[in-house]
């Protein structure tokens, strides 16, 4: 099982009606555990526990109480047999609270049962999954990746012809599309909280007959200026929504037809706080959802931030941070340190679904509001610019991904570094400049998209999900800067696939 499906099974097991003799075998099946082993444990005698629970040798002791929950998970941790076969996770539950401790670490869970899936991670190793510490801190990533991930099986299951090769990048922006609403959603870019969940539920039919025409005319509103609506016959409950632009809604509002099933995964999706999601990863994990040979990998396939700060530390950040140590509170260095970061170029010439420059667009962000304190201008307008981080991917849909997520970064940012409001003034109207290339990086000239001083490029379309080559072009905001050049580019080895023996 992949993290998904641990965090989707055991969001599962917290809903459903409690039954304490099967609890621990189906908290077990949560991570995988097949039949045949949960038959051995029931019926074969090897239930190791001493505790009238269930003990898996070298994994897990579970036990189920009428009475104190801490007292049962004490009996655990003190059982002679939880030490001799090795136990490393100890679960207790009375069906209405949950404890747990790990071991091996000495970390507890206390929570209620229901609570359960907000700590999915802490039992990852049970599924032999051992990126515990990274997931554990993108929980909503991965429960949000695992809703889409259902939501687009249903979807293509019931439009294969929306699934061919030719329409697929068709189904690949819809769910780009449903990201930015569900986004907007949570972070008063609509008119209400939760405009785009509620339209569906009370404007879609329950039994799902019209729900691709309520989504398809809330997104020609999107792509309509207010003053154009009635000369569009747009609903009158489509027009709350604001004119997004960009080219994020533009061309065909087309939307594959729902089941009653993927309706409901729909309104589950837009039950979730999209406030949490996190774009350094979250790009990676969607981009995992509509690739069928990444889906194994679905929700660890992605270059953690850790991981891509190895990188760009040395490369830049370490420098920049050196720079601002020695400036101190010397308004002339740090203006000047200020100017130099909003010149600054990074380029990811294969950057799938942008984790290396969304990481990048971050940490300068946040050396210029550090800098921006220091000089009493806290809330100063960001004079570094999303066109100074540019890539190159393959996928289109991976493409479309990091624009999205670079957008989300800068709306964070602002928000975080500025105000809310001033950040969802800032947002919308979206910019129709589009700065990352969907293309083959061995084959386009790097030059022409991310060029050296002095020189434009002139492969970037003026349509944000678009990027064909030779149309119109578009400068850097602020000329004169230094590139720098990172990533993690797919490496299959030595011998190219169709060679290997």
């Amino acid at each position: 099982m992949n993290a998904v499906e641990v965090e989707a099974a055991v969001s599962d097991l917290a809903v459903a009606e409690f039954d304490k003799d099967e609890f621990p075998y189906s908290f077990l099946r949560a991570f995988g555990n097949k039949e045949t082993t949960i038959n051995l444990l029931r019926n074969g005698g090897k239930n190791a526990s001493d505790c009238g629970g269930v003990l898996q040798v070298n994994n897990v002791h579970i036990a189920v109480t009428d009475g104190n929950v801490s007292q049962k998970l004490t009996e655990l941790r003190e059982s002679k047999k939880t030490k001799s076969k090795k136990a490393k996770f100890i679960v207790a539950t009375n069906g209405e609270y949950f404890e747990a401790e790990n071991l091996i670490s000495g970390d507890i869970i206390v929570c209620s049962l229901n609570e359960l899936p907000d700590h999915f991670a802490f039992f990852l190793p049970l599924a032999g999954i051992s990126a515990e510490r990274q997931l554990s801190e993108s929980i909503f990533d991965v429960r949000a990746t695992g809703r889409l991930n259902r939501l687009y099986v249903e979807l293509v299951k019931d439009n294969p012809d929306w699934a061919s090769s030719e329409r697929r990048h068709e189904m690949n922006h819809f769910v780009t599309r449903l990201i930015f609403c569900f986004f907007a959603d949570d972070t008063n870019l609509f008119s209400s909280p939760k405009l785009f969940a509620k339209k569906i539920e009370t404007m879609s039919a329950a039994n799902s007959s019209n729900t691709d025409f309520v989504i398809s005319e809330i997104f020609r509103a999107m792509n309509l200026p207010l003053e154009e609506r009635d000369e569009g016959n747009v609903p009158r409950w489509a027009r709350e929504f604001p004119y997004v632009n960009g080219g994020l809604f533009a061309g065909s509002c087309d939307v594959p037809k729902f089941s009653k099933v993927a309706r409901a995964h729909l309104v589950h999706i837009g039950n979730l706080d999209w406030t949490k999601i996190n774009p350094d990863i979250f790009g990676s994990m969607v981009q995992a959802i509509a690739d069928d040979s990444e889906r194994s990998d679905l929700g660890l396939h992605y270059t953690s931030v850790p991981n891509i700060l190895k990188v760009l530390n040395p490369l830049l950040l370490d420098t920049l941070r050196e720079e601002l140590s020695e400036a101190k509170n010397s308004r002339t260095k740090l203006v000047a340190l200020r100017e130099k970061i909003s010149r600054i170029r990074v380029f990811d010439p294969a950057c799938g679904s942008g984790n290396f420059l969304v990481i990048a667009y971050k940490q300068l962000r946040a050396l210029e509001a550090e800098i921006n304190e220091r000089l009493n201008e806290v809330g100063r307008k960001s004079e570094i610019p999303l066109t100074n981080f540019r890539g190159i991917e393959i996928r289109d849909f991976a493409a479309e991904v990091a624009r999205l997520a670079l957008i989300i970064a800068e709306y964070q940012c602002n928000e975080l570094f500025r105000d809310q409001s001033l950040a969802i003034a800032d947002f919308l109207p979206l910019s129709k400049e589009n700065w990352i290339i969907s293309g083959n990086a061995l084959t386009l000239d790097w030059e022409q998209i991310c060029p050296p001083y002095g020189a434009i490029s002139s492969v970037v379309s003026e349509d944000l999900f678009q990027s064909n080559l030779g149309q119109s072009e578009i400068p850097f905001a602020n000329d004169g800067g230094e590139i720098f050049i990172c990533g993690n580019p797919p490496y299959l080895g030595s011998t190219p696939p169709n060679r290997r023996a």
